[in-house]
C-alpha cells in the first residue's frame, strides 16, 4: 500500500478560509476527510509528494487520511504542522501528526511521540521519516497543514450523474431522477 504525504500553507481572510486554502494547495479539497488512528498496515510505503495528484475519489467522498494543522491570525505567529512515521522491515508501523507554533517544538514532539508510542508497544521502528509544513502569519491568517493519504470510498446509495446531466444542472435545467440508472429532463 503507497501513502502519499504532502505538505501545503494556505492563507486567507480568515483561518477557515487558510485552512481550506491548505487543502487545495495539498491537492485534498472536495472530500470528506475521515482522520485515521495513524497505524501503517504491513507492507506499506510512505512517500513524500509535492501535491496529491488524482486524489482518490469524487466530489463529497470519503477520504480516509491522518492529518496535521495548525492555524493562526496573530501577526508575527508562526504555525507548524507536521507527520512523522516510523516503520520496520515488513513495512508495518506508526504514524504520529502534531502541531505547534515553532519548528523546533515540532520536530521535537514527532521525535518524542514517535519514541513513546513505540515502547509502549514494546516494538523498534527503526526506518524514520518526518514531513513539515510552516508559515508566519503576516497579517492574513494562515494555515500549515500535512496530510497522509490512505483512501477513498464512496457513499452508499449515492447516484453519480454522468457528464452531460452536470453540465444540464450547472445551465440551471432541472434534472430528475427516474430510477437508478436514468434520468429525465424538464
Amino acid at each position: 500500500m503507497i501513502i502519499p504525504v504532502t505538505s501545503a500553507v494556505g492563507h486567507g481572510p480568515t483561518e477557515l478560509s487558510a485552512f481550506d486554502a491548505a487543502l487545495v494547495g495539498a491537492g485534498v479539497a472536495d472530500r470528506n476527510l475521515i482522520y485515521l488512528s495513524s497505524v501503517l498496515p504491513p507492507a506499506s510505503s510512505v512517500r513524500i509528494v509535492d501535491r496529491i495528484v488524482g486524489t482518490p475519489g469524487g466530489w463529497g467522498d470519503r477520504l480516509y487520511c491522518v492529518m496535521a494543522q495548525e492555524r493562526t491570525s496573530t501577526p508575527g505567529a508562526q504555525a507548524w504542522a507536521g507527520i512523522g512515521w516510523g516503520q520496520d522491515a515488513s513495512g508495518r508501523g506508526l504514524l504520529v501528526e502534531h502541531h505547534a507554533s515553532d519548528e523546533r517544538s515540532l520536530r521535537h514532539l514527532v521525535s518524542n511521540s514517535l519514541d513513546a508510542l513505540c515502547r509502549n508497544r514494546g516494538i523498534d521502528l527503526p526506518t524514520r521519516g518526518i514531513a513539515i509544513a510552516g508559515a508566519e502569519c503576516t497579517g492574513e491568517p494562515v494555515c500549515a497543514l500535512v496530510v497522509a493519504v490512505f483512501e477513498a470510498a464512496a457513499w452508499r446509495g449515492v447516484r453519480r450523474f454522468s457528464r452531460h446531466e452536470r453540465e444540464d444542472a450547472h445551465r440551471g435545467i432541472r434534472v430528475r431522477v427516474a430510477s437508478r440508472r436514468t434520468a429525465t429532463r424538464r
